[in-house]
């Protein structure tokens, strides 16, 4: 991950950019936030890829588990075929979002169809103890059933009047924007929302005539509202949030609260992996 160094809680309060980062190309996947890095100044947003399968076109993302967070995957060209544990299965379609709380474990997999581009963003939240080990719950939505504010697509939490359908913890939003070259749009983050960011993929943006362009940026602490300008047709995701007071304990695709929580989920997804690979769906 190339980031700056991690700034000093002196300088949370008052900059509009603490820091920023261009993350880490692997194929068609840009690493911008890892557990081990930005997460922990993040959190709860604790891991976020940005992929495009113009980059490299073998993108296939195999069976694999998850527990003690939730991922959102939100598909911004393409179609791509999924199935998890909790039985859902089907074909995405541009504009949708996936919801996997992971909870206790799940396994999941997805791959792109057809000959199109394929690109999106998936972001990893940690969630609180008491969701950390509950039941798997996943959840498949369309475009049109993403509520919209202006040029925000409120994909978790709640922006102005619109609220996201997805039951996320509470404390979170997560929007998707789009701008037109000139145009202008302000958020004001709800009360207690210390920790915020912004990644630009397409496009770029300035907020406090500093510009953003293919990179992810950590914002500071602020009550006010952030104003953002469109310096050309330009798409972004913007995260911001309680912050989550508890540690990260950390597997190979899990996060947990505690070492105790991080057992018993890896535990679990432990066993479904073997009743997988009894069915022949992973070696």
């Amino acid at each position: 991950m190339q980031t700056n160094s991690q700034p000093s809680a002196s300088l949370l309060r008052g900059e509009a950019i603490v820091t920023r980062t261009t993350g880490r190309q692997h194929g068609p996947v840009k690493r911008l936030v890892s557990p081990s890095d930005l997460g922990e100044l993040l959190k709860p947003f604790v891991f976020l890829d940005y992929f495009d399968s113009s980059v490299d076109a073998e993108m296939r993302f195999s069976m694999h588990p998850h527990s003690g967070l939730a991922t959102t995957t939100v598909l911004l060209e393409g179609e791509v075929e999924y199935e998890d544990t909790t039985g859902a299965s089907g074909i995405m379609p541009a504009g949708g979002v996936e919801w996997m709380n992971a909870g206790r474990g799940v396994w999941h997999d997805g791959r792109a169809r057809g000959n199109g581009p394929v690109r999106g963003y998936q972001l990893w939240v940690a969630l609180p103890p008491e969701l950390e080990l509950g039941e798997p719950y996943s959840q498949y939505l369309s475009a049109s059933e993403i509520p919209r504010t202006g040029p925000a697509r409120v994909i978790l939490g709640r922006y102005g009047d619109a609220e996201s359908p997805i039951p996320a913890p509470q404390g979170i939003n997560y929007l998707l924007v789009q701008l037109s070259a000139g145009e202008q749009w302000q958020y004001t983050p709800p009360a207690g929302h210390n920790v915020a960011w912004l990644s630009v993929q397409r496009g770029a943006v300035s907020i406090a005539d500093e510009p953003i362009s293919d990179e992810l940026v950590v914002l500071g602490e602020s009550e006010g509202i952030l104003a953002f300008t469109a310096d050309e047709d330009s798409e972004f995701v913007l995260g911001s949030a309680v912050p989550h007071p508890h540690n990260l304990v950390l597997g190979y695709y899990s996060v947990h609260t505690s070492s105790e929580a991080l057992r018993v989920g890896e535990a679990r997804i432990g066993e479904i992996g073997a009743q997988l690979r009894r069915r022949g769906r992973i070696g």
